[in-house]
């Protein structure tokens, strides 16, 4: 299977490229890694020709505009990027009877749930941001243009997510939350500096206490496409979260505490921050099982795995590696 990845150069890119590298499907040459300039969100009107270049019978679709403060400040370009450039590449992957994997978001519920219980991919989406807003116009935007290759094929049955003919291309939606790992600047890349500022400053270290979510290691998001496209079982909404709920207060002092730093961690509103986008403050996924009939492991223990990756790249920066 020739397999696609957009955005091959981020955080969840990296991840998915180097799990394909292993996945015997894939091929020995493994994915196409597709990044900017090649594949730019600013022109979609290439994709088709990219698609043809490459022969591709499948796209991981992991290029986003992430900036969800950036997002608000200009939601009309949220919607370019995340929305109809989506939707361009969606149907120029239908009509080539390509499958198509789009990685999408939490940020498509709008956090109000208050009974304890993560969104369901029952859930009608609602989102409460422009980057929610835009990449739930990507998501509908994707199955429409599945659903009009569908139509045209005469005999097509449900998936979830628009339609597919027998042996047809087949539409995936993953949404996941709260990502972290390499290359870093990610939430414990952060949390672990500005500890180093508190420390030196003999102050708490304040967080935010009233958004909870499920932080989420990239390489087993990846490892969890992986196996949605080994097993065949791609169609649908999936939703791919690493186990557990935690509030980012409680993410920064497990950090902490695994990293053996003696840190006192203050929890704060959200509201303490003047922010151009509002965060979901109930960020929460119920995990899909994947074909395995498994759920992702707990976060923590993902977490783990990490560490010892993050603290090597603060120590080759001169930053401080585990505590004293």
């Amino acid at each position: 299977m020739r397999i696609a990845v957009t955005g091959a150069s981020g955080r969840l890119g990296r991840a998915l490229v180097a799990a394909l590298q292993e996945a015997p499907f894939a091929g020995p040459s493994g994915p196409r890694a597709w990044s900017r300039p090649d594949f730019d969100l600013d022109a979609p009107e290439r994709f088709a020709a990219l698609l043809d270049r490459d022969r591709v019978e499948c796209v991981v679709h992991a290029a986003a505009w992430t900036d969800v403060d950036g997002c608000a400040r200009d939601p009309d370009r949220a919607m370019r990027r995340n929305g109809e450039a989506t939707g361009r590449l969606a149907t120029a992957c239908a009509q080539r009877g390509a499958d198509l994997i789009l990685v999408s978001t939490n940020e498509v519920f709008d956090g109000g749930r208050s009974d304890g219980l993560g969104y369901t991919t029952r859930d009608a989406p609602r989102p409460a941001n422009a980057y929610g807003a835009s990449k739930l116009a990507g998501e509908t935007a994707a199955a429409e243009a599945f659903t009009a290759r569908a139509s045209g094929d005469g005999a097509a049955h449900a998936t979830g997510v628009g339609y597919r003919g027998p042996g047809g291309p087949r539409l995936g939606i993953v949404r996941t939350s709260w990502l972290f790992g390499p290359p870093g600047n990610d939430f414990p890349a952060k949390i672990l500096a500005a500890a180093d500022r508190a420390e030196a400053a003999g102050e708490p270290l304040r967080v935010v206490g009233d958004e909870y979510g499920s932080p989420t290691y990239t390489v087993d998001v990846a490892e969890a496409i992986v196996e949605l496209l080994g097993s065949g079982d791609v169609a649908g909404v999936h939703h791919v979260v690493n186990a557990g709920v935690v509030s980012r207060a409680g993410w920064a002092r497990e950090l902490l505490l695994q990293a053996r730093r003696d840190v006192t961690v203050a929890d704060v509103p959200g509201s303490t921050w003047q922010r151009a986008s509002t965060p979901p403050a109930w960020a929460v996924l119920e995990p899909t099982p994947l074909p395995s009939g498994e759920t992702l492991r707990a976060w923590q223990l993902a977490l783990a795995d990490y560490l010892p990756t993050l603290l090597r790249q603060r120590a080759s920066a001169g930053g401080p590696g585990t505590a004293r």
